[in-house]
């Protein structure tokens, strides 16, 4: 329903070609690749560092519970 066919794709690519002129192209995909490389770095040290906070979190919960009792 919603997928991409050849037809979309290449009316996709003329469009591009229109914008961006064909020497401007690799730059722009240079930078998309940069900025690509950059959020996937930038999310997997957030993920680790969310998983080390919920590894921590268990370790200071008994402590807790003990001095309730």
């Amino acid at each position: 329903m919603f997928g991409l066919g050849a037809p979309e794709i290449i009316g996709i690519v003329l469009v591009v070609l229109l914008l961006f002129g064909a020497k401007k192209i690799p730059e722009v995909m240079r930078g998309l690749g940069k900025g690509l490389r950059e959020f996937k770095t930038a999310s997997r040290e957030a993920v680790n560092e969310i998983q080390s906070i919920v590894e921590e979190e268990p370790e200071d919960k008994p402590a807790e519970t003990e001095s309730q009792q």
